[in-house]
């Protein structure tokens, strides 16, 4: 086996603070802690105390606290050392745990090794990341449920029964004669009927929990002085674009988030969308093109006054994604809040100058995105989850139709490839390619 190497890296975020701690794991921990300390440190016990460097000269006062394994994050042996937060001081101490024997850790190598030997699963892994990165309350919250095991558990358990059924669909085959009558067992039918309707509701929550995590990206399009970056101030409630009676006021991409319960809305403000000869404006508008390419929902604002919502100054490339016409500025032709819905696309009457319509937007901006929060078993999930399950349940759905065919060694070939497919979601059949995918997004500290 190789020899496990000792990591250290800074925790807390880079720059000045009150503390910063450095975290370092693996068989040098003891030493390194006894040569910075010069004690040696009691386990799982807070000790104050001074930290020396290489030649015994005092550097710095702080916590330190050691943590042998297998009781510990890492499930290896831990040393967190809790100093000044100075870079110096800071730097300072990695440089002596580096001359020690540790090596800087990569990203999120704390928290793959805490995976690889066995202290936490993939998801509850993803889900340390999730919690650091939330940006809602809800959003941290069902975090937390991912990083206690919710999300594992529902799977852990869908897994087991899986492989229970396989275990009795090989049984028919490798003993025909015995009185194992699959055939005419309503059974195995019931059963796959079950997984299927499971693995349904599952994929609807991770499908909403996406959402909440990942949010959608709405840009704000339309020609200039139609009242966008007025738009955007209304729903950011503060003045975060320049507003002006002239035209042309916004010549770059303007770029900020709200939450519409708990769910993350990137909304993009751009360049009003014509026909110009400055240069500045023409990169102006080429960078809306972009945005508006790139969104998930486009907002076609234009003014009341106007007869209706000018579809042609929109890229080409939007005709297969959601538009929401916004007739903006209702307050000078005396109209009243409204929303009308179509085939092709839903348009809004509000006055953002007021803020009146702006519950409608939001509504309608959550009805497209399809969100609509399931309660308090929502966890986050990610696009690979959603990948899987929806990759489980077709092979569980195929199960159902080779049963029909009376062809069991096939439905227990199913029901393997779903159990796999399943299971690397919590990294029981894992490839190395994707744990190194995973983790390389994480904080160094992490």
């Amino acid at each position: 086996m190789a020899k496990v190497e000792t990591i250290c890296a800074l925790a807390t975020a880079i720059g000045q603070g009150g503390i910063g701690v450095i975290r370092i794991s693996g068989p040098l921990a003891a030493d390194i802690a006894n040569q910075i300390l010069q004690r040696t440190l009691e386990p799982r016990y807070a000790y104050y105390g001074s930290f020396y460097d290489s030649e015994g000269a005092e550097i710095d006062k702080g916590v330190a606290i050691y943590f042998p394994n297998p009781h510990s994050y890492t499930g290896e042996d831990v040393l967190e050392l809790q100093g000044h937060g100075g870079m110096s001081v800071m730097r300072h101490l990695l440089e002596i745990a580096t001359s020690l024997g540790a090596r800087l850790a990569e990203p999120g190598e704390f928290s793959k090794r805490a995976f690889l030997n066995g202290k936490i699963d993939l998801v509850q892994a993803e889900a340390v990341q999730d919690l650091i990165q939330a940006s809602s309350d809800q959003s941290a919250r069902c975090a937390i449920r991912s990083l206690s095991g919710e999300f594992s558990n529902k799977i852990n358990h869908l897994l087991d029964s899986m492989i229970n059924l396989r275990v009795f669909v090989e049984a028919t085959i490798d003993f025909p004669d015995e009185e194992i009558d699959f055939l005419a067992s309503h059974e195995v039918a019931q059963k796959l009927e079950a997984l299927a309707c499971e693995l349904t509701e599952i994929l609807e929550c991770a499908n909403q929990g996406a959402l909440l995590r990942d949010g959608i990206h709405v840009a704000i399009a339309g020609k200039p002085n139609a009242g966008k970056s007025s738009l955007l101030n209304a729903l950011t409630e503060r003045p975060s674009a320049i507003v002006t009676a002239i035209a042309g006021t916004t010549r770059d991409v303007l770029k900020e988030t709200i939450h519409i319960n708990g769910m993350p809305l990137h909304i993009i403000d751009t360049a009003g969308l014509h026909q110009s000869e400055d240069i500045v404006e023409q990169e102006g508008i080429r960078r809306a093109h972009a945005e508006i390419d790139n969104a998930d929902v486009v907002l076609l604002v234009y003014d009341a006054r106007d007869k209706a919502a000018d579809h042609s100054i929109l890229p080409f490339e939007v005709v297969n994604k959601p538009i929401i016409e916004i007739r903006n500025k209702i307050d000078l032709v005396g109209e009243q809040t409204e929303m009308q819905k179509n085939e092709n696309c839903s348009s809004i009457s509000l006055s953002a100058k007021l803020g009146d319509g702006l519950d409608l937007l939001k509504q309608s901006l959550a009805d497209v995105a399809g969100y609509h929060p399931v309660g308090d078993g929502l966890v986050l999930a990610r696009k690979r989850h959603i990948m899987a399950i929806e990759a489980t349940l077709e092979f569980v759905e195929n199960a159902t139709h080779q049963l029909e065919a009376s062809a069991s060694e096939l439905v227990a070939e199913d029901l393997r490839q779903a159990s796999i497919s399943l299971g690397s979601i919590t990294g029981e059949f894992t490839s190395d390619d994707l744990l190194g995918e995973i983790f390389s997004s994480f904080c160094i500290g992490k």
